[in-house]
């Protein structure tokens, strides 16, 4: 595929991920991808129960530029879930480069690719994955506590990325399991940003949210991106979110087809 056009400009009203591009402490280095992300011929299988092999993906490559958000669409099914994991190194492929500046993700391991993740990765799932017994601020603040943050400085990080979204402190210092589908969305997408990660990696960010709550999410991902020089793939049924990112690459039977490019 060829290079990739320059990004869309976005726009400037985007709450979630605003609270992101500020008050950096100077204890965390900011990493960049330098020249992007790079995936080349990237393959996976899997064995069914019956034995069967199952090719998922089958010689996907694109390239992805700093300040790019980039939509991924297909049917259920089609790979969309597995080409993130293996783009954040949570799986390993069968074949096939994805690197990420001079980092190698396909070809690291061990606590090398988990310090890259903590640092460098922000993961949003279409099921949040939030701790329920915890509040909706220690929630935020666990990416922050795993880099050995001082405890009183994440949560006061987190409570005031909460604030601005527009969470107010009665939400902050809720469990999560007793919020909406929407708030706990929002908690996650915090969560994911909270540490500036340079690679955004959303998986149907907003399936299970309403038109609204929806819109919200993803007007933030595109704000985030363009305000922090980050690459943010997001894998999506939804058209809207499509028709916000900069490329929509289309998965089907394994391979990636450039179905749309915005100017």
């Amino acid at each position: 595929m060829s290079n990739v056009q320059s990004p869309k400009s976005g726009g400037d009203a985007a709450p979630v991920s605003s609270v992101v591009s500020q008050d950096k402490p100077a204890d965390v280095g900011r990493w960049t991808l330098d020249v992007g992300l790079s995936i080349a011929d990237l393959r996976k299988s899997f064995t069914s129960a019956s034995g069967e092999k199952i090719e998922v993906l089958r010689g996907v490559s694109f390239n992805a530029q700093l300040g790019e958000v980039i939509g991924v669409v297909g049917s259920s099914g089609a790979g969309k879930s597995t080409l993130l994991h293996l783009l954040g190194g949570l799986e390993a492929p069968d074949h096939g480069s994805i690197t990420a500046g001079g980092f190698a993700i396909d070809r690291e391991g061990g606590t090398k690719l988990a310090a890259f993740r903590n640092q460098h990765v922000g993961f949003i799932f279409q099921f949040h994955h939030l701790l329920p017994d915890l509040t909706a601020a220690e929630n935020v603040s666990l990416p922050l506590r795993i880099r050995r943050t001082n405890a009183a400085d994440a949560m006061k990080r987190a409570r005031l990325a909460l604030e601005k979204t527009g969470l107010d402190s009665r939400v902050t210092e809720t469990i999560v399991g007793r919020l909406s589908g929407g708030e706990q969305q929002r908690v996650a997408v915090c969560r994911a940003l909270i540490t500036q990660p340079s690679l955004v990696l959303a998986d149907e960010p907003t399936g299970n949210l309403d038109a609204t709550s929806g819109e919200s999410i993803a007007t933030s991902l595109v704000y985030y991106a363009k305000h922090n020089q980050a690459v943010v793939i997001v894998a999506t049924h939804n058209p809207s979110m499509a028709e916000l990112c900069d490329r929509a690459l289309l998965l089907d039977s394994g391979r990636i087809t450039e179905v749309a490019s915005h100017s």
